[in-house]
């Protein structure tokens, strides 16, 4: 924090502080502190650090990003919070790669590609190794890379998580293919090793186009293509990638469950996880997550409970689920499934803690959308009539659960308008024939396509 001191008067100063908020943007506030409040010593250190730090991520941000992920490795929310501020800077950040990572994240090519030390179960000596075989040049496939990497060192375990994470993605064939030849080819490999340390060869091997030899041609050479594959077998569904990617780096990374709804989920202008701080006490909110666990609980009076894990683009936390409400949207509460959160904020513990007050799939999820003209976007009469529709739409209390948003046209411009939630509609078919008798077009508009 850097303290500009711009008046003193009876040991009162006007200060204006520069701080460094938590998503590492840099703000100036002004107030009055005691003249004793900070040391010189420390003020001046402070802000040479803040200066530093503010110059270095306006002119160097690839760089300085790819430092701050690396320094903060070890806390899983600090790291996908500053992924979330890499994607808002237009910054891609690319899933391990054999021939691109080194330890750490390293900024290459505009872009941050992580570290192997990222990777889950892979251990100093096997990213040494991995490493050491690179210099020789780029790994060309799957057989070239169990041919030339220490293979006491590298086990057939390490290589399957390099291949769940991505980290072959580049060679040509899908994930799940690859790990089908693992097994044929890590054994083919380990034949190859015992071969050379016998000094019997192969005979590629003795016409110098084996790997074992440490001719730079040796890269453009076929001689891998005898490594044994299986047959051929269709990529892993998307979801199933994703989960692996996250079971070995703690993030989604090549893609995440939520990124293809990141446009149309802002018609009903759902908050950020890394957002929370910002909320104010008994805040309704809207967020929009993946489910990671749910943990049923049981209360004194014996009816069930849940808290969940969530997580969106940004960040992770926690949901509490009362008996009440956990009867009834129980039955959408399931592990990877994508959902709408309707909540309140709460503190506790000086903490800010989500209270869910509903809940529904995002796939389940529609929006009404009625089309308007300016004049009936303005017209006291007609947003009278378009009230007393929507009114009489929303049915019993708690049960209207589909979002009304109006769409104005004015020339060559369209303007989106949400309505509050006591517009909210129970049914999407009856809302639509009653819309359209008053002559307001309308249709259904699903969340998620």
């Amino acid at each position: 924090m850097v303290k500009i001191v711009t008046r003193k008067s009876l040991g009162v100063q006007n200060v204006y502080d520069i701080g460094v908020e938590q998503d590492h943007n840099f703000v100036i506030r002004q107030g009055l502190v005691a003249s004793n409040c900070f040391n010189k010593s420390h003020s001046t250190a402070y802000g040479y650090v803040t200066y530093q730090t503010a110059y270095l991520k306006a002119n160097y941000p690839l760089e300085y990003m790819a430092a701050l992920l690396t320094a903060n490795s070890g806390d899983t929310d600090k790291v996908q919070k500053y992924i979330a501020t890499c994607q808002s800077m237009g910054i891609p950040i690319d899933p391990p790669d054999v021939n691109l990572s080194e330890v750490d994240f390293t900024p290459r090519n505009g872009k941050i590609v992580f570290g192997l030390s990222a990777v889950r179960g892979l251990g100093q000596n096997a990213i040494a190794a991995i490493l050491e075989a690179r210099k020789t040049g780029e790994f060309k496939s799957l057989g070239d890379f169990c041919d030339r990497i220490d293979l006491r060192t590298v086990t057939n375990k390490t290589v399957e998580s390099l291949i769940y994470c991505g980290a072959f993605d580049k060679l040509g064939s899908n994930r799940q293919q690859l790990i089908h030849d693992l097994e044929l080819v890590y054994n083919w490999a380990q034949s190859r090793a015992k071969d050379r340390a016998t000094g019997q060869g192969n005979l590629f091997d003795l016409l110098g186009g084996g790997f074992g030899s440490n001719n730079s041609s040796n890269t453009n050479n076929n001689s891998f293509d005898s490594a044994p594959k299986a047959k051929p077998t269709p990529d892993f569904l998307p979801q199933e990638k994703l989960s692996k990617e996250k079971e070995l780096l703690g993030f989604y990374v090549s893609d995440h469950p939520l990124k293809s709804i990141r446009q149309s989920a802002r018609i009903l202008a759902p908050i950020n996880l890394s957002q929370l701080s910002e909320q104010k006490e008994d805040a309704s909110v809207c967020m929009v997550v993946i489910l990671n666990n749910v943990m049923k609980r049981v209360t004194q009076k014996g009816d069930a409970m849940a808290i969940l894990q969530i997580e969106d683009l940004t960040s992770q936390a926690e949901a509490v689920v009362f008996p009440k409400i956990y009867e009834r949207i129980s039955t959408a509460l399931q592990v990877d499934a994508r959902l709408i959160i309707w909540a309140k904020i709460k503190s506790r513990d000086e903490q800010k803690q989500i209270i869910v007050d509903d809940a529904e799939p995002v796939e389940q999820v529609q929006m009404v959308m009625v089309e308007l003209t300016p004049e009936q976007a303005t017209t006291l009469e007609e947003r009278d009539r378009l009230r007393n529709i929507l009114v009489s739409q929303s049915g019993e209390k708690d049960k209207a659960k589909i979002p009304v948003i109006g769409v104005v046209q004015a020339g060559g411009s369209r303007q989106l308008v949400r309505f509050g939630r006591q517009f909210w509609v129970q049914d999407s078919i009856n809302a639509i024939n009653a819309l359209q008798s008053a002559n307001f077009p309308a249709r259904i508009q699903p969340l998620a396509n």
